[in-house]
């Protein structure tokens, strides 16, 4: 069965009300873990859960120091009113540490995998007995787990686990997780939310992974955000993002010669995640999403525009 007919096929009210009753009996009387990323799949996936066993759930969100700028505040304050135990812990020196010097993207995304697990285990052991890890693991991660790249959330764990694995929405495609999050009534500031990649910063930040580069990193992508949504273009656009890239080139800031790194726009259209085109962005907000870069963010001096399909790119640059 293809992916089209799969979906025609798939009543999405059905599908949650089997999913509930499906977890309920898998998890038995079964403690479960959370780790929230604030992104649309660990949301729907938790809030499912929640549904399903209430209280034997708890949530850990993890600032691994590679979100967007001011992300860990705005991601904890939008679980407010979704009823859930939420952990929050600063892991960011822990996950610096263990990637300073890796540029191999297959390596990040291991080192971020176990490094989660770990995090995982130390705040469940501080909560109490877990038997479950949830994970928002959705039908595109496993294709493309299955032989394109390592995904987080199933290339990225370590082979010895101590918790058991828990995926409700693997069967599902990207926006059939939005629908399924406004059935269970997720703030659509959630279920609405640009995807963002579990090991965050770290596959947009091509090379060395510094705090520097990151801060970098996360001004050029808010002066893109802002502008996208300054257009109005920001909830139209299916995900859009800045990447800083393992290169440097000679240029002029404030009249003098500067040698600097550069960062690539990208910003897809997409249904699934399982195709994307480019989106054709207005020359006038490319020139001054440029402009406001090279001027306002320390350390780049030329930014450039991708325009790849997928395929034959992934979304992601790593």
């Amino acid at each position: 069965m293809d992916n089209a007919t799969r979906k025609e096929n798939r009543n999405l009210g059905d599908w949650t009300e089997k999913a509930i009753s499906d977890v309920k009996k898998q998890v038995g009387s079964g403690r479960v873990l959370c780790g929230l990323s604030g992104g649309v799949d660990s949301s729907v996936a938790a809030a499912l859960v929640h549904k399903a066993v209430g209280g034997q759930l708890e949530c850990i969100f993890v600032n691994h120091g590679l979100m967007r700028l001011n992300e860990p505040e705005q991601v904890l304050a939008s679980y407010a009113g979704l009823g859930l135990s939420v952990h929050g812990v600063d892991a960011s020196a822990l996950f610096l540490d263990g990637l300073a010097g890796v540029t191999d993207p297959e390596k990040k995304r291991k080192i971020i995998g176990e490094l989660f697990i770990k995090v995982f285990e130390e705040e469940a052991a501080k909560i109490g007995s877990m038997e479950w890890l949830l994970q928002g693991t959705i039908y595109a991660d496993v294709i493309e787990s299955g032989g394109i790249k390592s995904h987080h959330n199933v290339g990225g764990l370590p082979e010895r686990m101590k918790l058991k694995l828990l995926e409700p929405l693997r069967e599902l495609f990207k926006d059939e997780v939005r629908e399924v999050g406004h059935i269970l009534k997720v703030p659509d500031a959630i279920v609405n939310r640009q995807p963002f990649p579990g090991p965050g910063l770290a596959v947009r930040c091509l090379g060395d992974i510094t705090k520097d580069r990151l801060d970098t990193l996360r001004a050029a992508d808010a002066i893109f955000r802002e502008e996208l949504i300054r257009a109005e273009l920001y909830e139209k656009i299916w995900q859009s993002f800045c990447v800083l890239l393992p290169a440097k080139t000679v240029g002029g800031v404030n009249g003098e010669r500067a040698y600097s790194e550069v960062v690539a726009l990208r910003a897809v259209d997409s249904t699934d995640a399982m195709t994307a085109d480019w989106v054709r962005l207005p020359t006038e907000l490319l020139d001054t999403v440029s402009k406001r870069i090279c001027s306002e963010t320390r350390g780049v001096s030329r930014v450039v525009l991708d325009t790849t399909p997928k395929p034959p790119a992934t979304i992601e640059w790593e």
